[in-house]
């Protein structure tokens, strides 16, 4: 089972469908906020390169990804 994700939690971008000028495919972020709606979930991302651009949860596709602060030190 996967363990749904939560605001703060750092993505990496997996597929995004239907949008005329998508995020880049790899790309990074910080999810702000999730909006649960009948079958999909609205999904506020705060990216990396400064884009503002929320996923639809499915068709997009996300992965949760280790924020820097629970990497390990050398």
């Amino acid at each position: 089972m996967t363990t749904p994700l939560k605001s703060g939690d750092r993505i990496r971008l997996i597929s995004m469908t239907d949008d005329p000028d998508p995020i880049p495919i790899g790309a990074t972020g910080t999810l702000t906020g999730l909006y649960p709606q009948s079958g999909w979930t609205q999904v506020d991302v705060e990216w990396d390169n400064g884009r503002s651009l929320m996923l639809s949860i499915p068709p997009d596709v996300v992965e949760r990804i280790e924020s820097p602060k629970d990497a390990p030190s050398c």
